[in-house]
C-alpha cells in the first residue's frame, strides 16, 4: 500500500510538471521548462522509492501497470478540476480497457 501511496504522490506532481502551465500559454517556454524540472524532481524522489519498496512484492511489470493506472486516475482528476476539460465517455472507455488490461497482467495464470 505505500508504494501506491507514494506513486500516488509522484503522479500529482509529475501531471502538475507536464500539464500546469497550459493556463499559462503567455509564459515563455524556457521558465515553464525550468519550473516543470524543479516540480520533476519532487516526483524522482517519491517515484524511485515507491518502485523500490514495490519491487520486493511486485514484479517490474505489475509496477509499471499499477504507476500507468495511477497515472491516468490522477490526471483525469487534473484535466477535470484544474484544466477544467470535460472527460467524455469515449475517454471512460477507453480508460475501463486499460484497466481490463491490469486484470491480465495481475491474474495468476
Amino acid at each position: 500500500m505505500r508504494t501506491v501511496f507514494l506513486l500516488v504522490l509522484s503522479n500529482l506532481f509529475m501531471t502538475t510538471a507536464w500539464y500546469w502551465h497550459l493556463r499559462y500559454k503567455e509564459q515563455s517556454l524556457w521558465k515553464v521548462i525550468l519550473i516543470s524540472w524543479l516540480i520533476a524532481f519532487i516526483e524522482y524522489c517519491l517515484a524511485v522509492p515507491a518502485n523500490r519498496i514495490g519491487s520486493y512484492q511486485f514484479s517490474a511489470f505489475q509496477l509499471k501497470t499499477i504507476q500507468e493506472v495511477v497515472s491516468l486516475v490522477v490526471f483525469c482528476a487534473f484535466a477535470v478540476f484544474y484544466l477544467k476539460e470535460e472527460l467524455k465517455w469515449n475517454y471512460i472507455v477507453g480508460f475501463v480497457l486499460i484497466l481490463l488490461a491490469v486484470f491480465f497482467v495481475f491474474k495468476k495464470w
